[in-house]
């Protein structure tokens, strides 16, 4: 049986990244389709026609779509290499759930922080920092949040990282005073190839963030 494999991507998309360190971490080959999305390939259309979003997992010609869910499909298929999701049901409930929080939560309280100005600014501040330090309480003494090894919950939100100089340039944040145990958290999951190979440098994202910010007058 063929086992091509396909991913439709964006570059600094963190949702993107997630399949790109789940990939590397289960040593899969794939071919990278970067795409541009204010002019989206009809290849993007067909195999997303619902959403019409990156990321997008093609697996010998099916589409799998939205990240969480393709990370979840990678761990079942290539079952060789060490899981990323728990044995146990209990278990694999709670780094579903921490991984949703993460998709509801950072992303949306991170936005905020780099696009709003004022008290609205303030307050998506304040979440973005209550949010990690909530993930820190969670992270306790274990090296990762998979425990000893990178685990799914760890492929969630290491890609956020990449984002962070842009969250504290305009956000006049310093994540590391607020939350160091999360900032040594994130160097550790860099030490591993299948993260920093596939997380763009913080500048690169920063520069992308401020040519987003200019396009829409947010300067």
């Amino acid at each position: 049986m063929a086992n091509e494999v396909v991913l439709l991507d964006f570059w600094p998309s963190p949702f993107g990244m997630r399949l790109r360190i789940a990939l590397a971490e289960k040593g899969v080959k794939y071919e990278y389709k970067d795409e541009d999305l204010r002019n989206k390939s009809p290849l993007l259309l067909q195999m997303n026609p619902v959403h019409k979003k990156i990321p997008v997992l093609i697996h010998n010609a099916k589409p799998i779509c939205e990240s969480l869910i393709a990370v979840q499909y990678i761990d079942e298929v290539w079952n060789h290499k060490s899981p990323l999701l728990p044995s146990d049901p209990y278990q694999r409930a709670q780094a579903r759930f921490w991984a949703d929080y993460v998709d509801k939560k950072i992303y949306e309280s991170g936005t905020k922080v780099w696009t709003k100005k004022g008290a609205e600014q303030e307050a998506a501040k304040k979440e973005f920092i209550d949010c990690f330090k909530l993930l820190e309480e969670q992270l306790g003494d274990k090296p990762y949040f998979g425990g000893d090894n990178l685990g799914f919950v760890d492929v969630a939100l290491i890609p956020f990282y990449s984002w962070f100089k842009a969250y504290e340039t305009f956000g006049n944040l310093n994540i590391e005073a607020e939350c160091p145990k999360f900032i040594s958290w994130a160097k550790r999951c860099l030490q591993k190839e299948s993260v920093s190979k596939s997380l763009p440098d913080q500048h690169k994202v920063y520069e992308f963030v401020c040519e987003i910010r200019k396009k829409f007058g947010l300067e």
